[in-house]
């Protein structure tokens, strides 16, 4: 099987694609904006697996890198079994104070990007009558926390898209899963590492390795959606109705952790 990994210069991306080709024997496509990084993923997985392994640099912020990626790989032959769309952006900030690029940066790489790709590289799989879709969504998904309203309004659109693409996709032998985690133990959140390493001994953050493990199986397994940890399970339903003095005093210590 071939697998196509967005995000796969770092974190859970580079996550997917380890362990894509260590356990399963897939081979890759991986793509990504960091190039030198890139090729470094690459190099490490080639030397630990007898895999193939190409790279694709690209901005899949831009409005058409869906489009130029998947006339790409039509070039080139490529039919992906396995889309995991990972790449994805953090910054807290109030809205009325971030640049309009930043805005579009994050709707057209959540939002654009991820529509189009599962679009293409969907009904490619449809007419062969198999394939996975992985979508990377978030516990946020259910907050309205302000700072990262924009975050929190995308990952909630991947996460109610990829479970109706679920039901639409399943009879055409295509298995679509969405993944909500909580926090995740990378470099994205801006923690340090002191902090990180905390989180995860008080299992309020999870390893890159123990998600992309229970993604996988999820995937495969058919199930159409995850949020792993008991902690977080339980939490989902209250953060649909955390109380707004609450929401208050969160965002005021953030904000001031953030500057």
């Amino acid at each position: 099987m071939l697998a196509l990994v967005t995000g796969a210069s770092s974190g859970i991306g580079k996550e997917y694609a380890c362990q894509l080709a260590r356990d399963y024997g897939c081979d890759l496509l991986l793509v990504s904006n960091q190039k030198e990084a890139l090729e470094s993923v690459a190099d490490e997985i080639r030397g630990q697996n007898n895999v193939s392994v190409r790279t694709h640099y690209a901005d899949l912020s831009l409005a058409d890198a869906a489009d130029k990626l998947y006339v790409n790989t039509e070039i080139e032959g490529i039919k992906p079994d396995i889309l995991i769309n990972d790449a994805g952006v953090f910054f807290f900030n109030p809205y009325i104070e971030t640049s309009m690029q930043r805005i579009e940066l994050m709707l057209n790489l959540h939002v654009v990007t991820v529509a189009k790709l599962c679009r293409l590289y969907g009904e490619q799989m449809a007419r062969r009558g198999s394939g996975y879709i992985l979508n990377m969504s978030s516990m946020s998904a259910w907050m309205a926390m302000p700072g990262i309203q924009t975050y929190n309004a995308t990952k909630a659109f991947i996460y109610n898209f990829s479970k109706a693409l679920y039901y639409e996709l399943r009879p055409k032998g295509v298995q679509v899963t969405v993944m909500a985690p909580g926090a995740v133990d990378t470099a994205l959140f801006g923690l340090s590492p002191r902090w990180r390493r905390i989180a995860v001994r008080l299992h309020v953050s999870i390893t890159p390795e123990r998600l992309v493990r229970r993604a996988l199986k999820d995937l495969f397994r058919g199930k159409k959606s995850d949020t792993p940890g008991v902690l977080n399970w339980l939490a989902t339903p209250l953060l649909r109705h955390t109380p707004d003095w609450l929401m208050k005093v969160v965002y005021r210590k953030v904000g001031k952790y953030q500057k």
